[in-house]
């Protein structure tokens, strides 16, 4: 059988950040229970058209899925359970914040067969979490972390942002070494984007408000920090915003590097099934007549495959591998990419062993310079 990813997007939130972009808002009690039942209606619709698939990975994202109740957590999962043939041992990763959580509801997740946390901390320091708009402070963060472990959680990430308005080099310095000595699994820290439409945007994205912004040797100085002080603490890079202790990378996340096909359900959520791309209405009265859709969208062009293939497993350390190309595509790389590849290599922002291309730490600093050199 072929393997498949599952995402479920639960777009409810306490309050939404000042830095976040996602399709995400409050809610009430009816409205997530409205929902919830919308979601279990789109995952049958499945029924009769997955059965050459079998699941190896589910991902709760948002919003904050831990708003849910347990109770409701079970019953999506039950429904999924009907539908798809589960993997024995299929990564069910789910994110949540500090502060939406209690031990009743961590162990219900548990028990709706949950195994992966994804916590959004962001950073230890109050004022910054103040700053980004967060619910919670870095004592409210460790409460719900040992809850969550002593529910019986054995495998965790822990989000970080760097980059954030005011913060300095120490301060991050000082939020790594601090998550590291809680021993999570895995750790993502991203820099932070000024998205549009935010209000991080109105106050830090256009002139006035940008000092308040780390310079870009500051940036690049957080940047080697977070790999140094993770390697240190035994945390490997195997993408770029990505680090894990050996055997804890993200399997749902490694799979859409590698373009593995996903089925996508809720507003707004995104699908890749028989190279098929399509996502679900972000307006839920559209969204209630749409579950059909995802198998009758227009296929990828075998030059967008092709992009796709190199722009996400770039992303990767380990690169993409040569052979896997000529797998898919029925040509050679050097083929289609040869003039780029060398021109890169010779650039030092490409390096080529053996059957991997992979990006260089000098590629990586660019990396989205490198990912338009492979768009046709």
């Amino acid at each position: 059988m072929r393997l498949l990813e599952l995402y479920i997007h639960i777009p409810f939130c306490v309050k939404k950040c000042a830095y976040c972009d996602f399709l995400s808002g409050p809610s009430d009690e009816k409205s997530r229970e409205r929902y919830v039942e919308l979601l279990c209606e789109e995952i049958q619709v499945c029924r009769g058209k997955v059965e050459e698939y079998q699941v190896s990975t589910v991902f709760f994202g948002g919003g904050t899925p831990s708003v849910l109740q347990g109770e409701q957590i079970k019953r999506i999962m039950e429904t999924l359970r009907k539908v798809f043939v589960f993997e024995t041992d299929a990564e069910i990763s789910m994110e949540m914040n500090p502060g939406t959580v209690t031990s009743e509801k961590l162990v219900a997740y548990r028990e709706a067969g949950i195994n992966r946390l994804s916590i959004g901390l962001q950073s230890v320091q109050d004022e910054e979490l103040k700053l980004l708009g967060r619910i919670h402070t870095y004592d409210e963060f460790l409460h719900s972390y040992e809850l969550a472990r002593k529910a019986g959680f054995e495998n965790i990430n822990i989000d970080l942002i760097s980059a954030i308005p005011g913060q300095t080099v120490s301060s991050w310095a000082e939020t790594l070494k601090t998550i590291v000595e809680l021993e999570p699994e895995h750790i993502s820290a991203y820099s932070l984007i000024i998205e549009e439409g935010t209000p991080f945007f109105e106050k830090y994205g256009e002139g006035f408000g940008q000092e308040m912004l780390p310079s870009e040797d500051e940036e690049r100085e957080m940047y080697r920090q977070t790999k140094q002080i993770l390697h240190e603490a035994g945390y490997e890079r195997y993408e770029i915003s990505n680090y894990a202790k050996e055997g804890r990378e993200c399997r749902h996340n490694i799979g859409y590097w590698e373009r593995a096909p996903y089925l996508g359900f809720g507003i707004g959520a995104a699908s890749l099934f028989e190279e098929t791309r399509s996502a679900n209405p972000s307006n839920i009265e559209e969204y209630r007549t749409s579950f059909e859709k995802k198998f009758q969208a227009e296929k990828l062009s075998v030059e967008e495959q092709i992009e796709e293939f190199m722009f996400l497993g770039l992303r990767m350390m380990k690169g993409i591998s040569k052979q896997k190309f000529a797998e898919a595509f029925g040509k050679e790389i050097e083929e289609i990419y040869g003039k780029q590849i060398e021109r890169l290599k010779k650039a030092e922002l490409l390096e080529e062993n053996d059957d991997r291309i992979y990006l260089t730490e000098k590629g990586i600093d660019i990396s989205n310079s490198v990912f338009v050199e492979f768009m046709f």
